[in-house]
C-alpha cells in the first residue's frame, strides 16, 4: 500500500515538473493589444465585421489581416481608439443601416389569402409566397425582427420598420429575409424609394396601392437620367445611393405615392 501511494505520488510530483516547464518554453504568448482592442469593440458579436465575432474580429486587426474600421456598431468613434492602439489610420467608412424595400401596409396591399401558421417570413413564404397578392412585397411576420441583436426592428400595419438609432448594420435582417427587400444604406441618405417590385404599372397596382409603377419621374424631377441619382430595374425605381437624390420636393411628385423621406427615423412607428 505503501509502496503503491510513494508510486503514484512520485509519478504526480514528475507530471507536474513537467507540465512546469512546458508552461514556461512552450507556452504561446498573446499579443496584449488583443485584449485592449477587444475591451473597445461593443461586443455585439454580429457579425457585420465578416468575422465570427468581436474577439475573432480584435485578432485579425492585430495580425493586420482586418481593416479598422469594418466594424458597423462602433462606427468612426470605436475605429479612431482602435487606431490609436494598433497605430494604424482607421478608413473612413460610413455608417449603414437597413431599409425595407416596401411601404404596402395592410390597407395598401391586397391579401390573397389568411395566413395562420407559424409566425414567421420565411415559413409563410414556403406556404404558395405567402398571404400577399405581391410576392416582392413584405410579408410582416418578423423573421427580420427576431434575428436583430439590437431590437431595432418593429413590426407595424404589416410592415417590418426600422429604428435608425438603434440599427447598427450588421446586415442579419438582410440575410434571414425571404424577400430579399432588405437593404443596408448609407445613414445619410435621406429620399429611398420603398418597392420592391420590378413589374410593370397595371400589374403592381393589381396587388398594391402603393407600388412603383416606373413612370420615370422621380428620375425626370432630379435632374434627368444624366444625373445619375436613380437606375431602374425592371420598371422599378432604385436609389443610387453613391449618387443619391437631395431634393425632397421629388418625393411629394411620386404619383405612386412610394417614395418616403428618411423612414428610417420613424422609429417604428
Amino acid at each position: 500500500m505503501i509502496t503503491a501511494i510513494v508510486c503514484i505520488a512520485g509519478i504526480g510530483l514528475v507530471a507536474s515538473f513537467v507540465l512546469a516547464v512546458a508552461d514556461k518554453y512552450l507556452s504561446v504568448q498573446e499579443d496584449p493589444r488583443i485584449g485592449l482592442v477587444l475591451s473597445e469593440l461593443p461586443g455585439a458579436n454580429c457579425g457585420g465585421c465578416g468575422f465570427a465575432g468581436c474577439d475573432a474580429y480584435a485578432r485579425a486587426l492585430v495580425e493586420g489581416t482586418a481593416p479598422n474600421g469594418a466594424c458597423p456598431a462602433g462606427g468612426e468613434a470605436v475605429a479612431a481608439k482602435i487606431a490609436g492602439i494598433l497605430g494604424v489610420e482607421a478608413s473612413a467608412t460610413e455608417k449603414r443601416v437597413a431599409l425595407v424595400k416596401c411601404c404596402g401596409t395592410r390597407s395598401e396591399a391586397i391579401r390573397v389569402g389568411d395566413y395562420n401558421g407559424i409566425c414567421d417570413c420565411n415559413v409563410a413564404a414556403m406556404t404558395a409566397g405567402g398571404d400577399k397578392g405581391c410576392v416582392y412585397g413584405c410579408l410582416g411576420y418578423g423573421a427580420c425582427a427576431n434575428v436583430c441583436p439590437k431590437g431595432a426592428i418593429s413590426i407595424y400595419d404589416g410592415l417590418a420598420k426600422v429604428d435608425k438609432r438603434l440599427c447598427i448594420g450588421c446586415g442579419k435582417c438582410v440575410s434571414v429575409c425571404p424577400k430579399k427587400l432588405i437593404e443596408l444604406v448609407p445613414s445619410s441618405a435621406t429620399i429611398h424609394v420603398l418597392c420592391n417590385n420590378p413589374d410593370k404599372g397595371p400589374s403592381v397596382r393589381k396587388v398594391c396601392g402603393v407600388g412603383c409603377m416606373g413612370c420615370h419621374l422621380c428620375e425626370k424631377n432630379s435632374g434627368g437620367k444624366e444625373a445619375g441619382h436613380f437606375t431602374f430595374q425592371g420598371f422599378l425605381a432604385k436609389v443610387n445611393y453613391s449618387n443619391p437624390p437631395t431634393d425632397e420636393q421629388i418625393v411629394a411628385k411620386c404619383p405612386a405615392k412610394c417614395m418616403s423621406v428618411d423612414p428610417l427615423l420613424e422609429s417604428g412607428h
